[in-house]
């Protein structure tokens, strides 16, 4: 029955991007917009999950240098968030099936040459990014706007044929996969071939992997592996994110993130706190393009 069911999805989901796919750019964003509407309203624990958060997040938000006092309420930003989510779904449907050249042209990229300094080191390259803007748009465009392949870390789904579905289509843009089970192999791999990884780092993390930080006033488990390995290998670690402009997108891509030298448990947490402070600065100036719905904060004090 399980497979019966695995079958299904993949076809309905293969079938809405399509759909999808095939409209008008102008009528896609409404059924985006529409769709992020729809999600706000059934994906009740989702939702509260999302304002909850942003409750408990606020005051800190709104005491940051980088708060522009757009919003007045966890509601808002909620639902400017599945607004954003939504419209995000319809871009990816239209990059899945090649109709994606006006999205692309409509990114804006700022601090090209942070990038372009980290290359001439010939050692190979981290992105630390996170679940801000569309993170899809970003890997997906990658060859186009930087001229370079990026091996995205992601996780594997669990339904066999739809993962089969989206590897297709990821990979048609000349990306490549890594999948986060017994990752570091293939991460180094690709380092020591002076590849490029994107690691999205800010989703919570089991303590045996994790380091803890305080992040929009609270403590959470941040994933240690881009300090480890940028110990290890001496590759640079570049923060990168991306948010929208009105109808377009900036990726903003910050000057390398020079490790504090300190090897030992407590200098891979500060380094770890300090790449922290980055998405932090992002997600204080540009609250509804961080993706809310998950509880960043659980297994540190919060309630799984």
């Amino acid at each position: 029955m399980k497979d019966i069911i695995w079958r299904l999805q993949a076809a309905l989901f293969s079938l809405f991007t399509l759909c999808v796919a095939s409209l008008p750019y102008s009528q896609s964003l409404r059924i985006g917009r529409n769709t992020g509407r729809f999600l706000y309203n059934v994906l009740h624990s989702r939702r509260e999950i999302a304002i909850d958060s942003i409750n408990q997040s606020l005051p800190f938000m709104q005491k940051h240098p980088a708060w522009t006092g757009e919003f007045n309420s966890a509601e808002e930003i909620a639902r400017a968030t599945f607004m954003n989510l939504g419209v995000s779904i319809v871009e990816v449907c239209r990059l899945y099936h090649g109709k994606g050249d006006m999205l692309i042209d409509s990114i804006d990229v700022s601090g090209l040459e942070h990038f372009r300094q980290a290359r001439l080191k010939e050692k190979g390259l981290i992105l630390v990014s996170g679940h801000c803007g569309n993170w899809e748009l970003v890997s997906l465009s990658f060859q186009r706007l930087f001229g370079e392949n990026v091996s995205a870390v992601a996780r594997h789904q669990n339904n066999p044929y739809l993962h089969a579905v989206v590897e297709k289509m990821r990979m048609s843009y000349g990306n490549k996969i890594i999948y986060n089970k017994s990752a570091l192999r293939p991460i180094l791999g690709v380092i020591k071939q002076n590849g490029v990884i994107g690691m999205l780092t800010d989703q919570a993390v089991f303590e045996n992997n994790g380091a803890l930080v305080e992040f929009l006033g609270r403590t959470a488990w941040a994933n240690r592996a881009p300090a480890i390995i940028a110990h290890k290998t001496g590759v640079p670690l570049v923060p990168l994110f991306s948010h929208r402009s009105g109808t377009r997108h900036t990726i903003t891509i910050h000057p390398e993130y020079v490790l504090c030298g300190d090897r030992s448990e407590a200098g891979i947490n500060r380094d770890i706190q300090a790449l922290t402070r980055y998405l932090e600065d992002f997600v204080c100036a540009h609250p509804a393009d961080w993706y809310w719905l998950h509880r960043r904060w659980k297994r540190a004090g919060e309630p799984i």
